[in-house]
């Protein structure tokens, strides 16, 4: 006798197997149409998977617009169909079954419109169309936004960034060098199936491109890269030949134009998601800026808690509880269409703003981002000047300092700090993403670590964290990287967010400008944010150092381009906390309830 499971797990072969069938669920019976196709208003023509519910009428349309393949979309759009949408995944432009060239974000402004515009026509749309899907289809959503074609009527960006040199590629002037490799390494197996399969005599899927071997730099000969590069993902190289914030990245900014997005939003972030800040942006930009009173009105955001660091209730090395194991994408998504298209009275027609609070574990609803009784506190560093590792004596507390020592350590760019968890993507078989216990990084002596007393109460850390760092090198540039951490009682360091500069970068991501060595410079390092109740015996922890490899690209201290430097040189970097020069960790303290 056949199980339940076993029936609908046949039902759903059967449909992936069909170029058109019928599936009941929920409301209504659902048609799918496999690879339509539409023609961009250049000509070249890209498919889409088309999910209708089998019912007569007129329905409201989701988009979703994929490098990462349309065939991956099934699932939701039978469910979407299913409840009243018709739902449309497209591969974009060069991706797997539509033609042309691939190349990163260059036309998902035309392309999303053109697509938006011909969805809207498509037999049993009502004209309404929402679009859907995170990371880069959260990129499709936002660059088809600013291009404000008439018939979108919303978007779902999910665990995206706002600016595709600070927040994606660079992020303080650092090389995001494990995303930035990870990724496209992925994203260049389907380009080279789609070379290879061009050649009658080749195995399509024949040749695979392991993550294991990156295009790398600062390793061996820098002629590689662009060898292993050029045909393959030649943006990836346009990343390395842009450093800067030049016009390459502007024309196609996000926060750069706030103004034309005239749609409402949900946008989705994550506490340890590697575009978490750029998520934030957009929500505070388009509330703000947004180009209609429908589109600043209509902001909603909610903040949960792995992005693509992972889901479920344990991400990493901490349980998040019962509550964490409530966050369903899928589900929210057409919540909110529901609330958006069809005007249901659900979540979202009350508070706009609802985040997940680390510690205490639990949901909660707010009224804006970032929250406007967190009160900015200011954590002094301190030390007798010896704050290196575990072993030193590195304090922070909300007393100012007076006459204090410096602390100073040795960053060697060949023996980096290693990344431990954190914000990573995309390769969590080789490198752990997410809250991991922190104490073996914090055992070097090239770490500077700065704690607190364990805390007499209960403390809840909740919006944008900075630091303020006093600071002068040996070295004509080299990097200063932040960590805030959260230490339990039994010693195990949960790292919570963390921020970057790369020294020659203080001033402006638009102009290199290099140190002078033995100067003292005020570099600000932005920490992005988190939501976390540091409980009562826990100790709220600093940790500064140069280095965050391979997340971060090693800076050799030289001044030179990361993508063709070869020269190592070594730096002694000094921190400063005395009355003139107060480095200061400054915390968005939320007051007790």
């Amino acid at each position: 006798m056949y199980s339940l499971k076993m029936v609908l797990s046949a039902a759903v072969l059967a449909l992936l197997l069909t170029a058109s069938t019928l599936y009941a669920a929920e409301e209504y019976a659902v048609t799918v149409e496999r690879g339509v196709t539409a023609k961009m208003r250049d000509g070249v023509v890209l498919r889409a998977d088309i999910y209708r519910p089998q019912a007569d009428g007129k329905f409201p349309v989701l988009l979703q617009r994929t490098p990462y393949n349309k065939s991956n979309g099934t699932e939701f759009g039978l469910r979407a169909a299913a409840r009243g949408y018709v739902t449309v995944i497209q591969d974009v432009r060069g991706r797997y079954t539509s033609d042309g060239e691939w190349y990163t974000f260059r036309n998902e402004s035309a392309d999303g419109f053109d697509t938006i515009e011909w969805v809207a026509t498509l037999p049993n749309s009502n004209g309404k169309v929402g679009m859907f899907g995170g990371s880069y289809v959260g990129a499709t959503q936002m660059l088809a936004a600013i291009a404000h074609p008439p018939h979108l009527a919303g978007i779902c960006p999910v665990v995206t960034a706002s600016n595709y040199h600070e927040n994606w590629t660079y992020q303080g002037g650092a090389f995001e060098q494990w995303f930035n490799q990870s990724w496209t390494s992925g994203l260049a197996q389907d380009t080279l199936s789609r070379t290879v399969s061009l050649n009658a005599n080749a195995m399509v899927g024949a040749l695979t491109l392991p993550l294991t071997h990156y295009p790398l730099f600062n390793f061996a000969d820098p002629s590689a890269a662009p060898a292993a590069s050029s045909s393959l993902a030649p943006y990836y190289l346009d990343w390395l030949a842009h450093p800067s914030y030049d016009d390459y990245w502007k024309r196609i900014a996000i926060d750069e134009h706030f103004s034309d997005i005239t749609v409402p939003a949900l946008t989705i972030a994550a506490w340890y998601d590697i575009f978490q800040d750029g998520s934030l942006r957009n929500y505070v930009g388009m509330k703000a800026q947004g180009g209609s009173e429908a589109a600043r009105r209509g902001q909603h955001l909610l903040v949960t808690i792995g992005g693509h660091a992972g889901g479920g209730r344990k991400i990493g090395d901490v349980d998040f509880g019962a509550a964490a194991a409530e966050y369903d994408e899928n589900d929210l998504t057409l919540k909110w269409y529901d609330f958006l298209f069809k005007g249901e009275q659900n979540e979202f027609a009350s508070k706009p703003v609802k985040i997940f609070v680390m510690g205490r574990n639990e949901w909660r609803g707010e009224d804006d981002w970032p929250l406007a009784r967190a009160q900015s506190t200011r954590y002094f560093l301190h030390s007798s000047g010896n704050a290196i590792s575990l072993k030193g004596n590195g304090g922070l507390s909300v007393a100012a300092p007076t006459a204090e020592p410096s602390d100073h350590y040795l960053y060697d760019p060949s023996h980096p700090a290693p990344t431990i968890g954190g914000p990573l993507c995309c390769d969590a078989s080789h490198l752990d993403p997410g809250p991991r216990d922190q104490r073996a990084v914090e055992g070097r002596d090239d770490v500077l670590v700065y704690s607190t007393s364990p805390l007499a109460q209960d403390m809840e850390v909740t919006g944008p964290v900075s630091l303020e760092l006093f600071a002068t090198s040996s070295a004509v540039d080299t990097d200063f990287e932040a960590k805030l951490v959260d230490v339990a009682p039994d010693g195990f360091a949960q790292n919570l967010t963390e921020g970057i500069v790369r020294a020659r970068y203080r001033d402006s991501r638009e102009k290199a400008t290099p140190m002078t060595p033995g100067q003292v410079y005020k570099f600000t390092i932005e920490m992005w944010s988190t939501s976390n109740v540091f409980r009562q015996g826990h100790i709220l922890r600093l940790e500064v150092s140069s280095s965050n490899f391979p997340r971060f690209d090693r800076n050799l201290n030289t001044g030179e381009e990361a993508a063709s430097a070869t020269r190592f040189v070594s730096a002694t970097n000094t921190i400063f906390h005395d009355a003139e020069h107060p480095s200061t960790l400054v915390l968005p303290v939320v007051p007790g309830r």
